[in-house]
């Protein structure tokens, strides 16, 4: 898996010296990257973006999200700020969204899920690789069936899809391409440029 790409301090106002130009500017914009494995790491320094921005004014935060997934409870935190935080969070998705990155984008309302054009997004059912006593491995197997049926559950009312869909499409890697993501009813808007974010 790639490295998490470690996001700057949420706020310019605290170590604001140390602080690159791009990442005042991101700032300045209401802009947080999540680009990477999504880890621990990353959901504390999203969330502290996140929550700084929302403390900052009401205005709409943008979000550029790279993911090929990783931790799922990392990705729940991200994605329950996102819906905490208060302010419009629109999610431009690019390159590839899987996985918790897909839980991630599924954070958003409807209208503000957006695409670029050559993204690819993948949902899957979770992963996992437990050993040791037997009553432990089938705890953690029950654990991995609930975590299942309530990610399919946030799919199927993120892009309207029936339940029973979204557990055939996830009991394999499912694939789709931006357009496909946008008939499924993960994606509102495929865009090709900034301006196009808040034409929603």
């Amino acid at each position: 898996m790639p490295e998490p790409s470690v996001a700057p301090p949420a706020s310019p106002e605290v170590g604001s010296a140390t602080l690159s130009l791009p990442s005042r500017q991101l700032y300045a914009s209401r802009t947080v990257l999540i680009f990477g494995e999504v880890t621990t790491a990353l959901a504390e320094s999203v969330s502290a973006q996140l929550l700084a921005l929302a403390a900052a004014g009401p205005e709409p935060i943008r979000v550029l999200l790279h993911s090929p997934g990783g931790h799922v409870e990392a990705g729940d935190t991200i994605h329950d700020v996102i819906r905490f935080a208060g302010p419009v969070v629109r999610i431009v998705a690019s390159g590839w969204v899987a996985s918790a990155g897909a839980l991630i984008f599924a954070a958003a309302p409807h209208p503000h899920r957006l695409s670029l054009p050559n993204t690819r997004f993948m949902l899957h059912q979770p992963l996992g690789g437990m050993g040791g006593a037997a009553t432990d491995v089938e705890i953690e197997a029950r654990q991995i069936m609930l975590m299942r049926e309530r990610l399919n559950h946030i799919f199927a009312n993120a892009t309207g899809q029936p339940y029973a869909k979204l557990l055939k499409d996830t009991d394999r890697n499912h694939w789709m391409n931006a357009e496909e993501a946008r008939e499924y009813g993960l994606v509102s808007r495929i865009i090709a440029r900034s301006g196009d974010v808040e034409a929603d």
